[in-house]
């Protein structure tokens, strides 16, 4: 038999957090998407599901997902920390949210053309713009989650994109999981880029760094390729030019 241990106080937020007190809705996909977003018994409260994502998303983007805690997202809302367990019992939860609420953003106006590459190579910017504006997002596609409604909608539509290539469903699936892993590697370098081009004096300590490993003999072949390198990369046409072997590959079968 275990027994209840108290929580320190300022931890509380923690313990939930960590998932060592999930909520009746827990991760459960069934019971995160398909049961009612808001409560059906009692008052009705002053903030909604919707507005306690919203919120965390806000966070998230400006600080990190390290920001995103039960009790910064209660003060946000203006709720008690206790009041918003119902939504999201613990953190792994809220993202699940979060990550569907940011994908409603990825508004698709027509439908497919029926020309695949062209279809893909949209889609694929429209995810690469979406992640760059919601940072966070690439880290979180390290762990398998349960697809919402939105997301949902955008992979009807790459799958939909995908149906002239006559590829099965598994392998439609398994192409659109490499193009959004392609995507969110290449935004993860791009944020670490900007990052270093904001951090002068670490860019130039890199530079002189590699200049004297590429001098002194050991590396000839990082030498040559550093000569050659030139000016910085643009970083969207280097996407648009990686995609782009990409597809090649998946023409080529």
């Amino acid at each position: 038999m275990t027994s209840a241990r108290a929580t320190p106080p300022g931890k509380e937020d923690e313990t939930v957090l960590n998932g060592a007190q999930p909520g009746p809705a827990g991760t459960d996909p069934e019971q995160l998407w398909l049961r009612p977003a808001e409560p059906r018994r009692g008052r009705r409260p002053s903030f909604s599901r919707e507005a306690i994502i919203a919120a965390a998303v806000a966070l998230a983007d400006a600080e990190g997902l390290d920001a995103v805690t039960m009790r910064r997202v209660a003060a946000e809302v203006g709720a008690g920390v206790m009041s918003l367990y119902s939504y999201a019992p613990d953190k792994e939860t809220l993202l699940e949210l979060m990550v569907d609420h940011a994908a409603g953003e990825l508004t698709v106006m027509a439908p497919p053309t029926g020309d695949w590459r062209a279809d893909l190579k949209t889609l694929a910017h429209l995810q690469r713009t979406h992640m760059l504006h919601h940072p966070w997002l690439p880290a979180t596609l390290t762990t398998r989650r349960t697809p919402g409604p939105n997301t949902l909608a955008f992979l009807e539509h790459a799958l939909a994109a995908l149906r002239p290539t006559g590829l099965d469903g598994a392998v439609k699936l398994e192409v659109f999981a490499q193009l959004t892993a392609f995507v969110a590697g290449h935004v993860t370098h791009e944020i670490a880029q900007a990052a270093l081009a904001h951090s002068p004096d670490r860019a130039a300590a890199e530079s002189r760094y590699l200049a004297a490993v590429a001098a002194d003999g050991s590396h000839p072949e990082l030498a040559e390729a550093l000569s050659a390198a030139g000016r910085p990369l643009d970083a969207e046409a280097t996407f648009s030019r990686f995609l782009g072997r990409l597809l090649d590959g998946l023409d080529a079968g």
